[in-house]
């Protein structure tokens, strides 16, 4: 096993709190609980609100592969009860209630895809409903009164909602209260979160503390920013890389980050090292390496953690043909109109490069559809269906049209 101060540094990598002291006293405690010389009782909660991961939610999946490299336990707890109420760290508003059976069903995938950053053979899956399902009202009323309603009110969601005369539920206030009880319930002695759940975290030790046990150190990290380099990551915003895109796509996504978002990129979902990432920030700062190349040694580790070294390789060949020389890629899907005119919002959908009419008149209306490498100004047009036409949407999306002559 590494040294404490080795220990330390990897493990303090990316972490953040906006609070110098509590970061001072996390440091401290974890520093303690690492000289005890016994692997330290790990874990993350993990609520399936989608069935899909994006690489937003591998950030503290990457912490706690740290972790487990280091030869600690983790758990990857799912949050099957917490996700009943759904988190309201990160929402200005109230999150649609999920069923049982929902939550399960995307609970399947979220184990199998989290399974390309965590070591299988080291992970202990646990879900929440396990144990607070099982509590009693009185037991709730007891864990309530561990909390005032100021200490809720005070967090800066429920305080935008609260100043903009919006309500809040009651049960959402349960949720702080359920994912603190997970802590007692596992005997944690590290939970990692990110940044918008120090509350919870902290409600975690808390309640440690009222059962008797010594209270967990909270490691939170940042909150990722998504491909624009400024909104978090988010499906909702478009702004995501899924962990199940081709290599292509992913790789490309990457490349398209603004150049002061990467180090973050570097420091948050990648293997490198903190000397591998400091090395790379120098090198940016004294113009030693260019940013153009910084960003493909980034897109490269990406595409090979969730695929492979070759698909990266791949992917990046792809990248330099289709967008630095401009030309069309190899291979690309072949479709067969229905009829030999066809309006181009249903051609797009008949090709699948648009999910819905009103995506294909948004994507034509921003000026992301091509055709035969001209820009489609009218979502009127009526497309003559000629054999080998090339279809185009955004930068990495192609197909080729068939047509019997």
């Amino acid at each position: 096993m590494k040294s404490i101060d080795e220990q330390m540094a990897i493990l303090m990598q990316g972490v953040e709190f906006g609070d110098e002291q509590i970061k001072e006293t996390m440091a401290a405690e974890l520093r303690e609980r690492l000289a005890e010389g016994r692997p330290l009782r790990i874990y993350c909660g993990y609520d399936p609100t989608a069935p899909d991961i994006h690489l937003g939610h591998t950030v503290t999946m990457r912490k706690l592969r740290q972790f487990q490299e280091l030869g600690h336990e983790v758990t990857f707890l799912i949050g099957n009860f917490t996700g009943l109420i759904g988190d309201p760290s990160d929402k200005d508003s109230v999150r649609k209630q999920q069923t049982a059976e929902e939550l399960m069903e995307k609970a399947e995938t979220y184990t199998d895809q989290a399974f390309k950053i965590l070591d299988r053979e080291k992970t202990l899956i646990r879900y929440n409903a396990d144990w607070l399902a099982k509590l009693t009202f009185e037991d709730v009323l007891k864990l309530a009164s561990h909390f005032t309603v100021q200490q809720f009110l005070a967090r800066d969601r429920f305080a935008q909602r609260y100043g903009r005369g919006e309500p809040i539920w009651v049960h959402e206030f349960m949720y702080a209260l359920m994912q603190g009880y997970d802590a007692v319930a596992m005997n944690t002695d590290v939970q990692v979160g990110g940044t918008d759940q120090l509350f919870n975290l902290m409600a975690g030790r808390k309640l440690q503390e009222a059962f008797g046990q010594k209270p967990q150190i909270a490691l939170t990290t940042p909150i990722l920013v998504g491909t624009d380099g400024h909104l978090r990551m988010s499906k909702t915003t478009g702004n995501y890389i899924g962990i199940n895109e081709p290599p292509e796509e992913m790789y490309g996504k990457v490349m398209s980050i603004p150049d002061h978002a990467m180090l973050d990129y570097y420091t948050l979902v990648t293997r490198f090292s903190p000397d591998e990432v400091t090395t790379v920030e120098r090198g940016l700062a004294d113009g030693s390496l260019h940013p153009m190349e910084a960003k493909r040694q980034l897109a490269r580790e990406i595409v090979s953690i969730f695929h492979n070294d070759e698909a990266a390789a791949g992917a990046e060949a792809h990248f330099k043909k289709v967008f630095q020389k401009r030309e069309l890629p190899s291979e690309m899907p072949s479709h067969r109109p229905s009829a030999p005119e066809m309006n181009i919002v249903d051609l797009l959908m008949a090709t699948d490069l648009a999910k819905s009419k009103s995506e294909a008149r948004r994507l034509i209306g921003q000026g992301g559809v091509k055709l035969d490498g001209e820009k489609v100004g009218s979502i009127e047009l009526m497309v003559s269906v000629k054999d080998g036409m090339i279809l185009q949407v955004g930068k990495r999306r192609f197909a080729r049209l068939v047509r019997d002559e």
